[in-house]
């Protein structure tokens, strides 16, 4: 990917009276047909009866100053466990406001926060690995929302120009959790989604479909696969989602994070139901998707392992030939940049469904 196709700022700071929506949407249906659309060009490619499923988690400021004895370091907020821990990991300040990787640990160690607040590191998130920690906050265990509200600022990557207010982090369907939880990283996919687009969808006969799954701390450096994240898939949205696949709409994901809720509600006959929890679920082209028929997401770095994912939704060859196109084409890169749908070849699918008659 080459380095000047990363989006460095939000496509309404590029010029005046531009909105979210000023960014491309390029749409790969099949392994042969891609084509290059305006982003405000969506109602026109989607039908009535068509499902968007769409992630409501609010991305918190989830960046936060530290010390560490003699050591300053910036704490991500990753994760909030169900026993009032968190999980974080720890950078190095890097100047001009971003941040390096730093080895997490070791156990025992106590940070010093703003405000008083404390974090005690007490063990690594999964074993072998030592990026992300489980910590103990306090004195308040349920002090981290208040923390991040009053000196938290949103995690920041390397190729973006400045810092952003965490309202460039929102998406217009965010929904802040009264618990305080929410994604570290902001479900991006939904970033060029506006309130007239919308309406315009709705107006069009697109149903919108929510659930919430609350991001962790991606890793652009060890491009590791998806921790267990928070999830849920409301009653409502399953019966939606169900009445559609059996009406012959289509279910389109916004983002890889509602593909991994979705999923992770479906039965192996692809029926959804009302769930919650913990999802360790990684979607690859081996397991395949149950519900999805199409994606709606930013353009991934090679080695990312949500190209697994797009690979299992829309198959290798369209995932190919989507991104020589972007490429070709200078689409932007990243939460800030151009968007891509996927779709399932429905002439490939019918085919398959003729044999399997014959």
């Amino acid at each position: 990917m080459p380095p000047q196709l990363s989006a460095r700022i939000p496509a309404e700071q590029r010029g005046p009276g531009l909105g979210r929506d000023a960014v491309r949407l390029l749409v790969s249906q099949g392994s042969e047909r891609v084509s290059l659309h305006a982003f405000r060009e969506l109602p026109g490619l989607l039908r009535a009866g068509d499902v968007l499923v769409v992630n409501t988690s609010a991305t918190l400021a989830a960046a936060v100053d530290a010390r560490l004895g003699g050591e300053d370091l910036v704490v991500h907020f990753s994760t909030r466990g169900d026993d009032t821990r968190w999980a974080v990991e720890l950078r190095a300040p890097a100047g001009g406001g971003t941040t390096r990787p730093r080895a997490g640990g070791p156990a025992g160690a106590v940070l010093e926060l703003p405000g008083g607040h404390r974090l005690t590191l007490e063990e690594p998130l999964a074993a072998g690995a030592d990026r992300l920690w489980w910590a103990r906050p306090s004195p308040a265990p349920d002090g981290v929302p208040a923390l991040l509200r009053a000196y938290g600022r949103p995690i920041r990557s390397a190729y973006t120009e400045r810092d952003q207010p965490i309202s460039a982090y929102q998406t217009v369907f965010a929904v802040p959790a009264a618990d305080g939880a929410g994604s570290a990283e902001m479900p991006s996919a939904g970033r060029p989604f506006t309130a007239e687009l919308v309406a315009r969808l709705v107006s069009r006969g697109v149903q919108f479909a929510p659930l919430v799954l609350h991001t962790g701390v991606a890793s652009q450096e060890a491009h590791e696969p998806p921790y267990p994240e928070r999830y849920e898939v409301s009653a409502a949205t399953a019966g939606l989602v169900n009445a559609a696949r059996a009406s012959g709409g289509r279910v389109i994901a916004v983002g890889t994070t509602a593909v991994r809720a979705l999923e992770s509600a479906a039965d192996a006959r692809g029926r959804v139901r009302p769930a919650a929890g913990w999802t360790d679920l990684v979607v690859t082209p081996e397991r395949g998707v149950r519900v999805v028929d199409g994606l709606l997401t930013g353009l991934h770095e090679p080695g990312a392992s949500h190209l697994l994912m797009l690979e299992a939704v829309a198959g290798r060859a369209a995932v190919r030939l989507g991104y020589a196109e972007a490429l070709a084409r200078l689409c932007l890169w990243h939460e800030f940049g151009d968007v891509h749908l996927l779709l399932k070849d429905e002439n490939r699918d019918h085919m398959h469904c003729d044999s399997n008659a014959r």
